[in-house]
């Protein structure tokens, strides 16, 4: 005997946006966010710690937190800022989140906020391209490609 339950799923005409998220017909906020240019420096050791080069657009008309980044080469990150004040070199500073602002774009250098990618399990060559994933607060996750590109 059918189910006399109504279901719901990505077809249901009726279906509306909120339930369509909860759902994962559609993803919360897609499209709001783009990573680019995200790129890392070769290195010969297996267990370096480098810096990762990349600029986040948000379009979305809140602002959204940068929450974590994972990559197949490295076995942590870690969310940093620079600190400049102070006497002596510049220091890191690890931090929870990476703020974005609302409707533009947020660069992350190695000379402010950053991710720090840590412990590589490999020698990057360049040239070489990897798929690696980044949280976002509101936008949720994103896949990044991220190539091993020298430093010009």
């Amino acid at each position: 005997m059918p189910s006399m339950k109504p279901s719901l799923d990505c077809r249901t005409p009726a279906l509306s946006v909120a339930f369509a998220v909860l759902l994962g017909c559609i993803p919360a906020l897609a499209g709001e966010i783009d990573v680019l240019h995200a790129s890392v420096a070769p290195t010969e050791k297996v267990g370096s710690d480098v810096p990762l080069h990349l600029t986040v657009m948000n379009r979305a008309a809140e602002a959204d937190s940068l929450l974590r980044f994972r990559c197949p080469f490295a076995n942590f990150s870690e969310r940093v800022t620079v600190d400049k004040g102070g006497e002596g070199p510049p220091s890191k500073r690890p931090i929870q989140a990476i703020a974005l602002k609302a409707s533009g774009e947020t660069a992350l250098t190695p000379e402010g906020m950053h991710v720090m990618l840590l412990q590589t399990r490999q020698p990057l060559v360049a040239g070489e391209r990897f798929t690696c994933s980044a949280s976002f607060r509101k936008a949720g996750s994103v896949e990044v490609p991220v190539e091993v590109r020298a430093a010009k």
